[in-house]
């Protein structure tokens, strides 16, 4: 029990503290009338010191706001039941809000799915049909290639996939953890390695970079070497290994290098051929151009500073630059095409580099290319048989056989279309273009031409009407001073023994099927001691070959080179040549 004068006390201490707190709270008003009597006396004495009166309200301010934090503190401390409650309904609003997101079906507040997008206050479906939009839409990766070039896809080409629901359960599943203030979830990512494989492989030839040995260009009129740079290769198992490591940083990122692999150049130094550049660079580098189907030239003449982009330093000497060469080749290939006279022609790339690869080592200023002639087809017209095609097209029976696998050629309608291979398949070696020579069946006379005039003429035999000699372009392929060569007319009834006859002088001009050779030669000497045909010249007796007398053939053979261009004429196959065309007006006395 307290007795009457602790309560006494108690009052006294309790009348104090209200007193002060008075005191305290009539203070301020009465410092602020005073400030504001002396601010209006300052207004009448001096306007121009406004800012100076504005001062002591900032201060009674603050010092009235400090007063009152110390006042609600001592109040709060007097009375410990207001801030526990104020304590207690804050702790119970989290706890609230706590197990309403837990027990949601949504997906907590500010989750973001790291690089795609945030998914926070969605249910899992929805954020798994946002997360697909986004992907779908909005989200692709820089392929990075070097400091100045990218490549830019989305990353399904590149065969990363995302897995929306699974993402959007990972997001939901953070719980706890996303509370109060959010969170972030790593996408659900996989790789597919034949799809990623397959696009890199594809973008292979915009990537690498071929290393470039010593080279040359004209600068103010002089030759000046180039060093040799370096290239690079895409490592595309060292790409797909980091990839698969890193999906979700690539994701964030947008943006992964591609690994790639330095190629060194061979040849770095320019100095050692700057004179061999020079000498190229003094007049303009001459292409020529032969067609040994119908006997026609084509010149180009390439501008120096061109040619010499073509070459580098190589092994030795100057090579040809293949890469640097090839876009020369297409425009060439469309000034032949432009030629428009029916016939599809080119120049085969390998073959033209190599001749012009061959003249720069030399040091030479001129390349002799061969212009070839592509495949075509035939349709048959009315009258027209497997046989006839052969003649007409001035090719073996057996090459349009092989180009037709799996057709009867003794079964033709009219409309039928035949493939017909390229005159260029009977003529393997390096033409010669200064020589040729024209046999004309019809007339059963032989012309040899060398560089445009006439060096040799005189009649011959051809192949009998069930054996006959093959019209068309084709070369001398062998010489044999004495061949053989047998028929079933030399066999016995049985077909088991067969005779042999000898052949002088012998060229091989074409194959009537693959081993078996067709061609020139003089005299033939039978089994039985006689000559073929009685050594009679100018009508059709051999089988298949083109015989003359054995002195003449003598002639032919050390003349002809392998290579040498023979044009065989008849009414099925009219002449392709300038040559041809003389030779035959010539024999028929008409004009020339």
């Amino acid at each position: 029990m307290i007795d009457r004068s602790e309560r006494s006390q108690s009052r006294k201490r309790t009348n104090r503290a209200r007193a002060r707190y008075e005191s305290r709270r009539r203070r301020p008003q009465s410092h602020v009338e005073r400030v504001d009597r002396d601010d209006s006396a300052a207004d009448a004495s001096d306007n121009d010191h406004s800012a100076a009166r504005r001062w002591p309200d900032r201060e009674a301010l603050a010092a009235g706001t400090t007063r009152t934090i110390a006042d609600a503190w001592w109040y709060l401390r007097r009375n410990p039941m207001v801030w526990r409650s104020a304590a207690g309904a804050f702790v119970l609003l989290i706890v609230v809000y706590l197990l309403s997101s837990l027990f949601s079906a949504a997906i907590p507040r500010r989750v973001d799915v790291t690089g795609i997008t945030g998914v926070g206050g969605l249910s899992v479906a929805a954020a798994a049909d946002r997360l697909e939009a986004v992907w779908r839409d909005d989200i692709t990766l820089e392929l990075i290639i070097d400091s100045g070039h990218t490549i830019t896809v989305h990353p399904d080409a590149l065969g990363i996939q995302l897995d929306a629901p699974a993402t959007a359960q990972a997001a939901k599943d953070l719980g706890f953890s996303a509370l109060p203030f959010g969170g972030a979830v790593e996408p659900v990512l996989s790789l597919d390695f034949i799809v990623a494989q397959s696009y890199l492989l594809t973008i292979a030839d915009e990537v690498n970079t071929r290393p470039n040995d010593a080279r040359y260009e004209i600068v103010d009129g002089r030759v000046v070497g180039l060093p040799g740079e370096a290239g690079r290769r895409l490592d595309t198992t060292t790409t797909l290994d980091y990839l698969s490591e890193n999906l979700p940083l690539v994701i964030q990122r947008g943006r992964f290098e591609l690994r790639m692999t330095p190629l060194q150049a061979d040849f770095n130094d320019p100095l050692p051929y700057i004179e061999a550049a020079q000498a190229l660079a003094e007049r303009p580098f001459e292409l020529q151009g032969y067609d040994p189907v119908t006997n026609q030239f084509f010149t180009w003449s390439v501008p120096s500073h061109i040619a010499l982009g073509w070459v580098r330093a190589g092994a030795g000497s100057l090579v040809l630059d293949e890469a640097a060469f090839m876009p020369y080749i297409d425009r060439l290939n469309e000034m032949l095409q432009a030629e428009d006279d029916g016939r599809d022609r080119y120049l085969q790339p390998d073959g033209t580099m190599q001749m012009i690869d061959t003249a720069i080592r030399a040091g030479a200023s001129r390349a002799d290319l061969r212009v070839r002639h592509r495949s075509y087809t035939y349709e048959i017209a009315r009258g027209d048989s497997g046989f006839g095609v052969a003649r007409r097209t001035g090719l073996p029976y057996y090459l349009i056989e092989q180009a037709n696998s799996g057709r009867d050629l003794n079964v033709l309608s009219i409309g039928d279309v035949l493939n017909v291979p390229s005159p260029d398949s009977v003529m393997p070696h390096v033409p010669v273009p200064h020589k040729r020579i024209i046999v004309d069946l019809t007339g059963q006379y032989l012309t040899a031409f060398e560089h445009g005039e006439v060096v040799f003429e005189w009649s011959i035999s051809s192949g009998v009407r069930n054996a006959p000699t093959s019209p068309g372009v084709f070369q001398i392929l062998s010489h044999s001073e004495k061949a053989f060569g047998s028929s079933n007319t030399l066999c016995d009834s049985a077909g088991l023994v067969c005779g042999q006859w000898e052949m002088n002088w012998f060229m091989g001009i074409y194959e009537v099927i693959p081993g078996l050779e067709n061609g020139f030669h003089g005299s033939v000497l039978l089994p039985n001691g006689g000559l073929l045909g009685d050594g009679a010249i100018g009508t059709p007796v051999t089988f298949g070959c083109v015989m003359s007398p054995d002195e003449q053939a003598r002639m032919l053979y050390e003349w002809a080179d392998i290579g040498t261009t023979v044009e065989i004429i008849s009414h099925e196959y009219p002449p392709t040549s300038d040559l041809g065309r003389y030779a035959q007006q010539r024999l028929r006395g008409g004009d020339v």
